[in-house]
């Protein structure tokens, strides 16, 4: 038995997401927390093995879902709940153990769609042959079709937030190094646009004065002398930059969509103090109205129905405040470019 683990409640804090899918704050993490610090203290149990249990249970749901009457389907719902149990442990143990591995997400993650696709045709195929309504096939192909549309869309809303979030990270970059090399100067440089300078240095130093400022170009600051007096002006020199560095700036590409929407920080800032993050029908809860309230409640068809379309209008409105997003992405990037036009004059 491993003695590392710690309590209960530290092992919550490192192991469940600081936001997550309602279903699983409410009715999976109370069970699934207290397993992972089990499995982790008294067995050698992989995470890719866990994930591999979730994918034969997953299996094993399927088959009760294509036998098509209430007490398979019923068994079914049950198995397949236990199943996803399992398959938010693997990551849980993933991290409490620190044996998460690239392989492991990617197992995972293509497992899941297996299990959804095949759980989504078994399901309606026992309901065709429980029932012979052929509008269950069309259910079958809309269940594969909402949840490959929902991660297809997850992954390339994704892709374009970090495309944006890198070429404003890139202009500020820019922005600052035009601005650094702007307020810095080298004597040799400064001597040889200036060649009377050099001459009147000379004179300074045979007379024993103070060293020559070299009038420094426009937009850079005066630099002087050299040795060791110029050693320590810039030492100074390099201490006031460092104090007049600029603080770290924030930059939100939500804005728009904050302004429009204020009602909605009040709602998400509720959630996220009980960890519920504000997409309230995503992929997982589809995948519960789908294969666990329909079958439990034999209520497959309008269950599907209701939980389709409320995954629409959610990823609709993920759509909408990306692109809101954009805008305030563009806005950003043309006030850099404003920024260095007015540095410029």
């Amino acid at each position: 038995m491993r003695r590392d683990i710690p309590p209960l409640a530290e092992v919550r804090r490192i192991t469940e997401k600081k936001r997550d899918a309602w279903w699983t704050v409410l009715l999976v993490d109370p069970v699934a927390t207290p397993l992972v610090r089990f499995t982790a203290m008294r067995t050698n149990i992989t995470p890719n093995q866990i994930t591999w249990g979730a994918f034969l249970l997953g299996l094993g749901s399927a088959a009760c879902f294509a036998f098509g009457d209430w007490q398979w389907l019923v068994l079914g719902a049950v198995i397949y709940h236990f199943s996803f149990i399992l398959d938010c442990m693997d990551g849980k143990v993933a991290r409490l153990t620190g044996q998460g591995s690239v392989f492991g997400a990617w197992l995972d993650f293509v497992f899941d769609r297996i299990r959804v696709m095949v759980c989504g045709v078994a399901l309606m195929g026992g309901q065709y042959e429980r029932t012979g309504d052929t509008f269950y096939i069309w259910l079958a192909l809309a269940v594969v079709g909402l949840d490959t549309l929902r991660y297809i869309n997850s992954l390339e809303i994704f892709k374009i937030r970090h495309t944006m979030r890198k070429q404003i990270k890139t202009r500020m970059r820019a922005a600052r190094r035009a601005q650094n090399e702007a307020e810095l100067a080298f004597m040799e440089d400064l001597l040889r646009d200036n060649p009377q300078a050099d001459i009147e240095q000379d004179l300074q130093k045979a007379r024993g004065e103070a060293p020559y400022t070299v009038p420094a170009q426009p937009g850079a600051e005066a630099v002087a002398g050299t040795g060791a007096g110029a050693g320590a002006e810039a030492g100074g020199a390099g201490e006031a930059l460092s104090a007049a560095a600029p603080k770290a700036q924030v930059i939100d590409l939500h804005q728009e969509f904050r302004r429009k929407f204020p009602l909605y920080l009040r709602a998400r800032s509720f959630l996220l103090r009980h960890r519920i993050r504000a997409h309230l029908i995503s992929g997982i809860e589809f995948q519960m109205g789908v294969f666990m309230i329909g079958p439990l409640f034999d209520a497959v068809m309008p269950a599907t129905i209701v939980s389709g379309a409320l995954l629409l209008v959610f990823e609709l409105a993920i759509i909408y405040k990306l692109l809101l997003s954009t805008r305030d992405f563009t806005r950003t990037i043309d006030s850099f470019e404003e920024e260095r036009v007015a540095t410029t004059v």
